[in-house]
């Protein structure tokens, strides 16, 4: 989140203070003059005269009330201030309302209307929306006009942003021409009503930036606004118009923005921190460039910014290798019309749908085979995730594509039957991983080489490779005699390739040729946390300000799992081992072999097969089989203390007592002592705040009884906010002691109930 700073707070400091009372609406006989306003009937919204940073232009604008920091979010004359003089804003027979110069009377602004009534009236309704009707007539659709229709820079909730066909009036948001000057300014967010509607952030003419089409939950590719709780975001669609428009939920206070750097933001007012705080924006990253790397052409914010997707080669292989990727990709082997194949690419911004025809069918294969009657249509995606239904096809080259763990689609793309794989079993039938020749990985990993190898499991031996495109990759080659590890593999299969969140290791593809049974993951260069972490040497790569993006990186990764996932996974063995960090440390929750899903009204289960890793089980699920999201969040929690202290929780030894690192850590939280516990490599006073409240929520979450530990949502709330937390109580397995009697008491449902398998890491030579 980012506090909306001094310099976006425009001239709030020279609104002119109410005089004119409460009222909320004009008649032709009232006026408003200056140090006078309009307030809507509950009191949110105020309208009145304000001066910019240019003390010699006046405007009459629209802001919240009651809200400190003043931000103005309508402006009535924005490209005809009020210059020298003072203003009148009135409204006049047949129905229009007009801003005049208080001097010399002369028209400075002038709504229009298509009709003439008797009893005109100005209103300022409670949703912020400025209207003039026939006093005899309230009904929405009689409005002569509405400021609605003509919004400025700021989208308020209820606010149509789109077309509607029967008026021709085109809704959209445009900047400032700068923070102090509220003229047309350069950039504007626009729904695009072409093909399929899609947002699109332009600069003059030329589209700068863009949110992909509507999927249901939101626009493909544009900022995750599904986990938010204040707000959501709708889109309808008809035969007369095209729009969409935010609903709040609580009594938030959420805006849409787009600002004069070309920036599309959205604000809410946190009383908490007495300011406007940003939740989304876009662009996010260099990625959001407008089709940066050309057709066919996927962006990723990990170096090279610009990849062909897979089965894709450069079109212009000389300029590729200078980094000049304007001309795309092209497949390895052309379509042939007849008898062609999809595949399957996940987790991206679904590519620009101006050339796109939208299809009500429910089945997928119902959406390829419409594909398949026409050689010019290129791809498919089942489009409405929140119903399961209806169907996109898109004709000729897709472009502006992105990488989007988080929040991205799946979209089939049509290719050449050569490209077809051997098929998975049931199980991974379903999936649609997209599929890699064995060839191809004997290629990526010198045929399995021993200086490739990265570690083995339960599961089998794990190999470092590189495809031909130069993307790096991990192979986890089942193991021919491990039964445990065909179940890992089918599970993985199951979860994580449905699962796409940055804060997930991304789950490639597979490859399956006779007994060969192998998946492939994005590489990751620093391997686990736990051999980081827990290395003397190492760890110093680790400072404060990593350690906690660190932690809130799992935790955003477990909320995800748990609230905002289709699937809804219980991960059940989150451990330092199964956290692995990318070049830049950012960590990627892996190996899903022990997950569980479960259904939007279930909370947890129970089990008679205990799994997992002890020092990081709950007790109720080491001791009872009872596992549910609370049982993640405990685990969650002792990764917190030990990722502080730099110490493991199993093995922890201290001289003045018997505890384990969490009972330890609780010692001294009770004695006000927390600060010992911090890793001393971590000598940096100017966090130690911070440092003290994530050591107090890493206690919240473990305490013994799963109704007393927060949701991984309160958990993420409270390590990124000053918030007064609750007083910790007595953590679970506060002793060695405790660990032992429950791993006797699990070993009783089977002999090998506790997954104690970490993968040795080797390093390559």
């Amino acid at each position: 989140m980012e506090i909306l700073q001094k310099g976006l707070a425009l001239a709030f400091l020279f609104i002119i203070p109410a005089t004119f009372g409460a009222t909320n609406t004009i008649t032709t006989s009232q006026m408003i003059r200056d140090g006078e306003t309009m307030v809507s009937s509950d009191g949110v919204f105020e309208l009145g005269f304000f001066r910019t940073g240019k003390l010699t232009n006046q405007y009459v604008g629209l802001w919240y009330r009651n809200i400190k920091v003043r931000r103005v979010v309508w402006v009535v004359n924005r490209e005809a201030p009020l210059t020298g003089a003072g203003g009148v804003l009135k409204v006049i027979e047949p129905g229009l309302l007009v801003l005049l110069n208080d001097t010399n009377g002369a028209t400075v602004w002038s709504s229009k209307s298509s009709r003439s009534v008797q009893n005109p009236i100005a209103q300022l309704l409670d949703s912020g929306n400025l209207v003039v009707r026939d006093a005899n007539d309230e009904r929405p659709e009689n409005f002569l006009w509405q400021s609605f229709d003509h919004p400025t820079d700021t989208g308020l909730p209820g606010m149509k942003i789109g077309m509607n066909y029967v008026t021709g009036i085109e809704t959209y948001l445009m900047s400032w021409k700068s923070n102090d000057d509220p003229a047309l300014g350069d950039f504007s967010t626009h729904v695009d009503p072409t093909g399929y509607p899609q947002v699109l952030l332009k600069n003059g003419t030329e589209i700068w930036s863009r949110n992909g089409p509507w999927n249901g939950f939101g626009f493909s590719g544009g900022p995750n606004e599904t986990g938010e709780a204040t707000y959501k975001i709708h889109l309808v669609m008809n035969e007369k118009e095209v729009y969409v428009f935010q609903e709040i939920i609580d009594k938030s206070v959420t805006i849409a923005v787009v600002d004069e750097s070309g920036y599309q933001q959205r604000w809410t007012w946190v009383d908490g921190a007495q300011n406007w705080v940003k939740f989304t924006y876009l662009p996010v990253d260099s990625c959001d460039q407008y089709k940066l790397c050309g057709a066919y052409g996927k962006c990723s914010t990990n170096t090279p910014f610009c990849r062909c997707l897979d089965r894709f080669v450069p079109k212009d292989q000389e300029g590729w290798a200078r980094s000049d990727r304007s001309n795309g990709c092209v497949r390895r082997n052309n379509l042939s019309c007849q008898g062609d194949i999809f595949l399957k690419y996940p987790g991206i911004k679904l590519p620009d749908s101006r050339n796109s025809r939208y299809i009500d069918v429910l089945a997928l294969e119902d959406c390829k085979a419409e594909c398949l009657k026409d050689c010019s249509c290129m791809a498919c995606t089942k489009l409405d995730r929140s119903k399961g239904t209806g169907c996109l096809l898109w004709f000729g080259d897709l472009i502006d594509m992105k990488d989007q763990p988080e929040n991205g689609d799946d979209i089939y793309i049509r290719m050449s039957s050569s490209e077809a794989g051997q098929h998975f079993g049931s199980h991974e039938q379903n999936s649609e991983l997209p599929l890699f020749d064995l060839s191809t990985i004997l290629e990526a990993t010198d045929h399995f080489s021993i200086n490739n190898k990265l570690g083995e499991g339960g599961f089998g031996p794990v190999y470092k490779g590189m495809l031909e495109g130069g993307q790096e990759i991990a192979v986890k080659r089942l193991s021919k005699d491990s039964m445990q590890g065909l179940d890992e593999f089918k599970n993985e299969i199951i979860f994580i390739g449905k699962l796409q969140h940055r804060n997930l290791v991304r789950l490639i593809g597979g490859c399956i040729n006779g007994e060969e049974k192998m998946l492939i993951y994005e590489y990751m260069p620093n391997k686990s946390l736990d051999m980081i972490l827990f290395d003397q040497t190492k760890s110093m790569l680790l400072d404060w300000k990593k350690r906690f993006s660190v932690i809130n990186g799992i935790a955003r990764g477990l909320l995800y799992l748990h609230q905002d996932s289709q699937l809804r996974v219980i991960h059940r063995d989150l451990k330092p081992s199964n956290v692995l960090l990318d070049s830049d440390m950012n960590p990627k929750i892996s190996d899903f072999g022990m997950a569980r899903s479960f259904l939007e009204n279930e909370t947890g289960a129970k089990t008679r097969r205990v799994v997992g890793t002890y020092g990081y089980m709950s007790p109720e699920y080491a001791i009872d089989g009872l596992f549910s999201t609370k049982s993640d969040v405990y685990s969650f929690g002792v990764l917190v203390i030990e990722i502080v202290s730099g110490m493991r929780n199993r093995g922890f030894s201290h001289d003045d007592d018997n505890l384990n690192l969490i009972g330890h850590a609780w010692t001294l939280y009770k004695e006000g002592r927390s600060l010992e516990l911090v890793d001393p490599c971590l000598a940096e006073p100017s966090y130690i705040s911070e440092m003290l409240r994530i050591i107090h929520v890493g206690l919240l979450c473990v305490q013994k009884r799963p109704e007393d530990r927060p949701s991984m949502f309160t958990a993420v709330f409270m390590l990124s906010n000053e918030v007064v937390l609750p007083e910790a109580k007595q953590p679970g397995f506060f002793t060695e002691r405790e660990v032992t009697i429950a791993q006797s008491s699990t070993s009783t449902n089977t002999a090998n109930s506790a997954n104690e398998i970490t993968i040795t890491m080797i390093e390559a030579r």
